[in-house]
């Protein structure tokens, strides 16, 4: 097993001088800040006072050099507000290299994001504006000061013409998974409050560490983007890291999660997307596409694989040139949102959209489920489904292919269901449910009872995904052992979460929680029932059972003297959002090393045995672990 170090790594001393010249103009550039938050343009601005704040404050200055960046940043940031103190915001106007920011919904943290404008591109043009979005590379160091210095120095890779290049931050290096994922979505969503956005002709891009990124994304949402061009990097994780040969066997339910970020278990989904990869021919990260072509050479496709003649770890320029060509040939053509024919498979309704095909609920999680459905003609749509309990079909406005003055029908698993048609603008909408073996149209995509459904399927670390609070608890615990630990892995969460993230969890204490937290977010509750007073008020109504000095889970119980429980389920008081208890994000010290560890640890639930100290792999001996079934029952 490799050696654990640091990530990211501790940074450099920075001269008592220096350290005051950029703490003084961080106080005038918070105050300038505080003046301007009721402009929508204040993120712009945030993003070059943060950067330098929590360099300073997590120790992030990496090099000496970095530190001269960090005040050249305080100088732009200050200039952008006063200018918009002024009433101005030219860099809103500008071509050429622009960073901006927006307000993530996970942790109201300000994240960056680097724009290259073409030259030709202008606020007044009627017209819709391609643009490809652009995964960076595996970089320890890559702080925020650096990334935003690099994104105002450097244009990138490529710069296709008339096209915005979007770089995306990440929340730093972890292959835009979890709350990095999440960042490709918000940071786009941005630009199209900013920037006229061709809806059609988005594409993604990345190479390394970004290819890895664009493989995930490519295959989980392929209907959402124009085409995908990843560069080497990593599709999967067992091969990728010849786990055979790792003196430490993956446990049962470790595998299963593979198949949460593992492209090559999707390779169905690029049925509906053009791929273009590229490879240096002597490159060990060839690996990521050759055995993606193995894959989707099953799925009955060849895959278009550019090649860099006798080229390591980088892009050959010939081949860059071809790259091009491809890509500039599918995005002039762009995105058919409504295509005749979708193929579409997952393991899970974290990833349950395809083109017009959602999947609403499953038969077993992380087992295959597919759909595949065909327009047949202007009355008839027909799917084929497996392990899928029911499915809408949603095409929007002008995208129906049926006629509006009649009923259809949809012929699925060999039976035909009758349905309403279209309305007259051409939507369409319809909702299909198992009830037994028949199936039937429904009002709704979710079933009456309490069901796994579009994130809220678990497991722990989709709680992260979205908007969460860290609840900490006020009174005393029952077990001082199970307690001590606990406290140290909260105590760590909100460290990690910041080194891995970049951001800083919003934190309460129990008896501060409100209804508004409860609607808005997933509560991520720390302590016991005897110290957390949310817990206490919860804990009756969760699958996992926690009192009278034992934890039980189904038919299993443990000693509470030296046993918690982790565990993630619909909050009883708010079945739209979870929660959590005492777990953050489940990939630990030794999987940073290697992104391609870097993917749910855990399960639904877990029991920890205290008696065995918390490492870099887990937060102590997991006892037990599984994942409740599709009713979020504990599995017997």
């Amino acid at each position: 097993m490799a050696a654990e170090r640091p990530v990211p790594p501790p940074g450099v001393a920075v001269p008592d001088r220096d350290r005051a010249e950029l703490e003084t103009a961080l106080k005038k550039l918070s105050a300038s800040i505080d003046g301007l938050k009721a402009s929508p343009l204040v993120t712009d601005v945030i993003i070059f006072r943060d950067a330098v704040r929590f360099a300073l404050k997590y120790n992030e200055f990496f090099k000496p050099e970095d530190i001269g960046k960090g005040k050249e940043l305080l100088r732009a940031g200050q200039e952008r507000a006063d200018q918009l103190a002024r009433g101005q915001a030219p860099w809103t106007t500008a071509t050429g290299l622009v960073v901006r920011g927006y307000r993530s919904r996970i942790d109201d943290s300000v994240q960056p994001y680097g724009l290259v404008i073409p030259a030709s591109w202008s606020a007044a043009a009627p017209r819709r504006w391609r643009v490809d979005a652009w995964f960076h590379g595996r970089n320890e160091t890559l702080s925020e000061v650096n990334f935003l210095y690099e994104r105002q120095t450097r244009p990138g890779e490529f710069t296709p013409a008339d096209t915005i290049m979007l770089h995306l931050y990440g929340r730093y290096c972890n292959a835009n998974k979890f709350a990095g994922e999440v960042d490709l979505f918000e940071a786009l969503a941005d630009v199209r409050n900013r920037y006229r956005v061709d809806e059609n002709r988005i594409s993604i891009r990345g190479f390394s560490m970004g290819g890895g990124a664009v493989w995930h994304l490519a295959a989980h949402y392929g209907g959402r983007f124009a085409a995908a061009a990843p560069g080497a990097g990593f599709s999967e994780s067992p091969a990728f890291l010849n786990i055979a040969k790792d003196p430490v066997e993956p446990t049962w339910w470790e595998k299963k999660l593979w198949r949460d970020y593992d492209a090559v278990d999707y390779a169905m989904n690029f049925f509906n997307l053009p791929l273009v990869a590229y490879s240096g021919e002597i490159d060990r990260q060839k690996q990521a596409a050759d055995i993606m072509a193995q894959y989707l050479e099953k799925e009955g496709m060849r895959m278009t694989h550019i090649i860099g003649p006798q080229t390591p770890h980088r892009y050959h320029p010939d081949s860059k040139v071809e790259i091009d060509r491809r890509m500039d040939a599918i995005l002039e053509r762009g995105r058919d949102p409504y295509p005749r024919v979708v193929k579409f498979t997952t393991f899970t309704l974290a990833y349950n959209r395809m083109k017009w095909v959602i999947i609403d609920a499953m038969t077993e999680h992380w087992e295959r489920a597919t759909v595949i459905a065909e327009a047949l003609n202007d009355r008839e749509v027909k799917a084929t489904t497996k392990n899928v309990t029911a499915l809408t079909l949603d095409f929007g406005a002008g995208g129906a292919p049926v006629l509006p003055d009649a009923k259809a029908t949809i012929r699925i698993d060999g039976q035909a269901v009758s349905v309403s048609g279209p309305e007259t603008d051409r939507s369409w909408r319809v909702h299909l449910r198992k009830n037994g073996p028949k199936w039937e149209q429904a009002a709704s995509p979710q079933g009456k009872d309490l069901e796994k459904r579009h994130r809220l399927q678990g497991p722990i670390d989709d709680a992260f995904m979205s908007r969460f609070v860290f609840v900490l608890p006020t009174g005393e615990p029952a077990n001082k052992g199970t307690a001590e630990r606990i406290a140290a892995e909260q105590a760590r969460a909100l460290v990690e979460w910041r080194r891995q993230f970049r951001g800083e969890p919003l934190v309460k204490k129990d008896i501060d929680v409100t209804g508004d937290d409860i609607a808005s977010a997933n509560l991520v509750l720390w302590g016991d029932p005897s110290s957390n007073q949310v817990m206490a008020k919860l804990i009756g109504r969760l699958p996992v059972k926690w009192a009278g000095g034992s934890v039980t889970v189904g038919a299993k119980t443990f000693a509470a003297g030296n046993h918690y429980p982790v565990a993630i389920y619909p909050n009883p008081l708010n079945p739209r959002k979870y929660v959590v208890l005492n777990s953050s994000f489940t990939f630990r010290e030794y999987d940073y090393l290697n992104n391609a560890r870097q993917i749910p640890k855990l399960p639904d639930w877990a029991v920890v045995d205290v008696s065995v100290p918390a490492d870099g792999r887990w937060p102590g001996r997991i006892a037990d672990a599984g994942f409740f079934n599709e009713r979020w029952e504990v599995k017997q």
